[in-house]
């Protein structure tokens, strides 16, 4: 697969969740920050989208800690994309 055609599927992916809020949050990130990521980052994202819609906003709110670790440095990147309440 080309890698534009996978980032449009990581677009879609973070932007057709199904929990509007992460909706937002990641299909936000993903229209804007995506293109960014390197090759290692992009494949942690991808794991991320395998993640329960519950535990991510969790994660992104601070109300727990993530699974994995692996995701701090990715979380505090998406939480620029979190409104505030």
């Amino acid at each position: 697969m080309s890698p534009e055609i996978h980032l449009k599927r990581l677009q879609y992916r973070s932007m057709h969740r199904g929990c509007k809020e992460t909706d937002l949050v990641l299909g936000h990130f993903a229209e804007t920050g995506i293109s960014q990521l390197d090759a290692a980052q992009l494949s942690l994202y991808e794991r991320l989208l395998d993640e329960d819609d519950a535990d991510i906003w969790d994660w992104l709110t601070g109300k727990t800690t993530p699974s994995a670790p692996e995701y701090v440095p990715l979380l505090e990147k998406l939480k620029c994309f979190v409104p505030s309440a």
